[in-house]
């Protein structure tokens, strides 16, 4: 071996990684009696396709990948992968080890440091960090180390070096315990310590520090890290990852689940068959899995001829509401459960309770939340005149002077319970073109009497009645786009400044000029729920003013969330509008409402970019960022029909890219 001390410190453009992947998986039958952990599907992508596409993150040009138990399938996955080429595999007789892993790969990872990756784990820890102090620090090996109370037994001195492995603490004064990731870059003069055959890494590290080899760790404490080694464990990832992507259901695009009930919280991987009127939520459903007609799979992990039972994750609100609960449970059997639901842009919590068969849905919000009170009102209003919302079960009562209200910072309602499914979760599955153009017919029905009988009662609604989305609202919504989108998440400056602001006050004071009703003011696919049946209900209304009516239309019909066919979207216009006619005869100015179209799609779709905006960038939920695309494209054929009227607008949307990032 070289003399310790004579790491290369210089600065590597390219290094290579290695990934452990010839376990067993022992902890994780009988799932992988049927599949190698590291091609365990993770909302349609395996395991270790994730992780070849996270180390290719840093400056890796290529990746070795060991193998021995279900060689064959892994070896069938890298050469149909789109990284084959980038992929080596080493194929192991028996299995050699973390250390012989290496050693059986050192012709591949000789010439220059080399990162190290289990394959069983997942994080976000920053590979380019571990690397970059690798080097700077002229280490032998790097380990990324974190407190994780389970699994500590590294101790690592004040500087953070390796001083030995186990429960015994060393006579040094600062050494402290940590725990292992699984990640680790190594100089290729590790190598040397490393026996033929069968070797653990850990070894090596010990006898690295004995000869005075520099031995560091790197403290990624507070990132993200899963060990998905069991089914617990990987069940917590991938439902985890589901929502990180703002999903409550990932069903494989060749799946047919169109007859199936499916409740939050559900994937079904490519594979899988599902038999009509089959009820699944809570589950993970794995290749070759079959759920029976009519059967109720809850809480599952589910693959070929085998079911594992998972617990479900319960959660208790902030300060739990006891009275409010027992009012709605006064027969309570005792085993009362709560699960956090519900994803999306809001900052309001939602908790299922449920009792046997009786479920509610409890909305926690702070006790400050303006949109506390409208909930409660709005919903006795819309209630009475046969807007499908749900209904009301209790809530806290007295206002903000009630003694309730000084005790806690938060004050809850309790809704009827409307399920999971929304319309845009609803389209995930493949559906009858009839049965879809039914369902929206029905959920314009639902808009048209917001828009018809609701508003002609308005009256009763004093609340509602003075919420006017007048010229200030709109030019708010302008100036959020600008804020959030095009200055905040494109960092663009505003070319023609003047011009611009003086083109969004002229379309604000336009649609402010538009007739107007009762509007929901976000009618688009996740705030339309669809319970049993296939019948639509609405949430998240109250939000709701008065304002142009076609504001409604352009989110519902031009939705970013849930794409359309344009002869659909005019079929559907047309229904609107004869509906609308109906109901108001002669009343009606169709041509009006026409012309009211496009100025209030321009708002709607710079409304919603500047929401992504400000939820992916400030709020961190990037999954938003996905429907940046298809917004911007429904502002630029917009802009394009105005381009004589707003020649400044036109310019700066036109010149946005609509790739993410740019």
């Amino acid at each position: 071996m070289k003399a310790p001390g004579k790491v290369a410190s210089c600065i590597v453009k390219e290094i290579k990684a290695f990934i452990l992947a010839a376990g067993f998986g022992e902890r994780l039958r009988p799932i992988t009696n049927h599949l190698p952990k590291p091609l365990l599907p993770v909302l349609g992508k395996p395991v270790i396709e994730r992780l070849v596409e996270r180390v290719l993150t840093a400056p890796v040009a290529h990746v070795g990948v060991n193998t021995h138990y279900k060689a064959e399938m892994l070896s069938h996955w890298i050469r149909t992968s789109a990284y084959a080429d980038k992929i080596e595999v080493f194929y192991e007789n028996e299995i050699l080890g973390t250390g012989g892993a290496l050693k059986n790969a050192e012709p591949f990872l000789t010439g220059a440091p080399f990162i190290v990756h289990n394959s069983d784990i997942s994080s976000n820890i920053g590979l380019n960090i571990l690397i970059e102090k690798h080097i700077s620090e002229g280490n032998i090996a790097t380990l990324a180390v974190h407190n994780h109370q389970e699994f500590n037994n590294v101790w690592i001195d004040k500087r953070g070096r390796l001083l030995a492995i186990g429960n015994a603490q060393p006579d040094r004064r600062g050494a402290h315990r940590l725990a292992f990731t699984g990640i680790a870059v190594y100089s290729p003069e590790f190598l040397d310590l490393l026996p033929a055959g069968n070797s653990s890494v850990v070894d090596a590290w010990i006898r690295a520090a004995s000869l005075g080899c520099k031995v560091g760790t790197v403290n990624f404490t507070g990132c993200l890290w899963a060990d998905i080694g069991t089914p617990e464990a990987f069940s917590s990832f991938v439902f985890s990852s589901l929502k990180e992507d703002g999903e409550v259901l990932y069903i494989h695009p060749t799946i047919d689940c169109s007859g199936a009930e499916l409740g939050a919280r559900t994937v079904i991987e490519q594979g899988c068959t599902l038999g009509k009127k089959a009820s699944v939520r809570n589950s993970i459903l794995l290749p070759g899995a079959t759920i029976q007609e009519g059967s109720q799979t809850e809480n599952a992990i589910v693959g070929p001829g085998y079911m594992i039972t998972l617990k479900e994750p319960l959660a208790i609100p902030s300060s739990l509401p006891s009275d409010l609960i027992a009012r709605f449970l006064s027969d309570a059997s005792g085993k009362i459960t709560m699960t956090l639901i519900g994803v999306g842009g809001s900052d309001r919590n939602y908790y299922r309770i449920r009792d046997g068969n009786k479920t509610a849905v409890l909305m926690e919000c702070a006790k400050d939340d303006p949109d506390y009170q409208r909930h409660l009102i709005y919903t006795q209003f819309f209630k009475k005149y046969s807007v499908p919302v749900p209904e009301l079960l209790g809530s806290d009562t007295g206002g903000p002077a009630h003694p309730i209200f000084n005790k806690r910072g938060y004050v809850y309602v309790l809704f009827e319970d409307l399920g999971d499914i929304s319309l845009y979760s609803w389209l995930k599955c493949e559906r009858d073109i009839s049965l879809i153009e039914d369902l929206y017919k029905c959920i314009i029905d639902i808009m048209v009497n917001l828009h018809t009988k609701v508003s002609d009662n308005v009256s009763d609604c004093l609340l509602l009645r003075s919420r006017v989305f007048d010229a200030e609202h709109l030019r708010w919504e302008t100036d959020y786009f600008i804020k959030r989108f095009v200055s905040g998440l494109r960092g663009m400056e505003i070319p023609n400044h003047s011009k611009l602001y003086e083109e969004f006050a002229g379309l604000a004071a336009r649609v402010d000029s538009f007739k107007k009703t009762v509007m929901h003011r976000d009618f688009q696919s996740q705030n339309i729920m669809i319970t049993k049946g296939n019948v639509p209900r609405i949430i998240d209304y109250q939000g709701s003013r008065i304002g142009p009516p076609a504001y409604d239309l352009a989110s519902f019909l031009w939705d970013p969330y849930s794409g359309m066919d344009e002869n659909n979207r005019e079929r559907l216009l047309e229904y609107y509008i004869a509906r609308v006619k109906d109901h108001l005869g002669s009343a009606f100015d169709e041509d009006s409402f026409r012309a009211a179209i496009i100025p209030c799609r321009l708002q709607r779709h710079m409304q919603a970019l500047g929401a992504y905006g400000f939820l992916s960038s400030v709020k961190g939920r990037s999954y938003f960022l996905r429907y940046v695309p298809q917004a911007l494209l429904y502002l630029k054929e917009e802009v394009e029909e105005v381009s004589n009227e707003y020649p400044a607008l036109f310019e700066l949307i036109m010149g946005l890219d609509e790739k993410i990032g740019h």
